[in-house]
């Protein structure tokens, strides 16, 4: 009888990932695309529906993932050095529930085998998004849907 192996995000650290198991963790929502903002006050990240002008609205992918960084000089490059920061990452996120030890969820691509399950679970906001090209900087307030944490 063969042995059981457990998936990589299980028997794995982020820092023990190879580039390809790494990417693959990206469920493809799109939270992390969105525009943020943070409370002066007590340091609170509020997600916006305003999303970055690279991220493609309906798939929630990025239209120029290997040069995004040319086109968005603050884009974040997510590393697993990073991952006692990712508390500003949704919960949903496998990249913040891999560091803080927690499995995937049923609806990852990675457990089910549709990368469109992400978007059927109502994870993502595909459909619900506006480019950050069509909306004020001044006005990203008027789009909040939910605070980090």
């Amino acid at each position: 009888m063969a042995a059981i192996v457990e998936p990589f995000w299980k028997r794995k650290t982020l820092a023990e990932l190879d580039r390809t198991e790494w990417e693959s963790l990206c469920d493809g929502c799109g939270l992390c695309c969105l525009q943020k903002l943070e409370d002066e006050d007590d340091g609170s990240v509020y997600y916006t529906r305003v999303a970055c002008k690279l991220l493609d609205l309906t798939s929630c992918r990025c239209s120029d993932y290997p040069n995004r960084r040319q086109y968005v000089a603050d884009c974040i490059q997510l590393t697993p050095a990073q991952a006692d920061q990712f508390r500003w990452l949704p919960p949903t996120c496998a990249y913040r529930r891999v560091a803080e030890g927690k499995d995937l969820l049923a609806w990852h691509h990675l457990v089910c085998g549709d990368p469109d399950a992400v978007h059927r679970a109502g994870i993502s906001q595909s459909g619900k998004m506006l480019s950050e090209d069509s909306v004020a900087e001044d006005d990203w307030e008027d789009h909040l849907i939910f605070r980090a944490g």
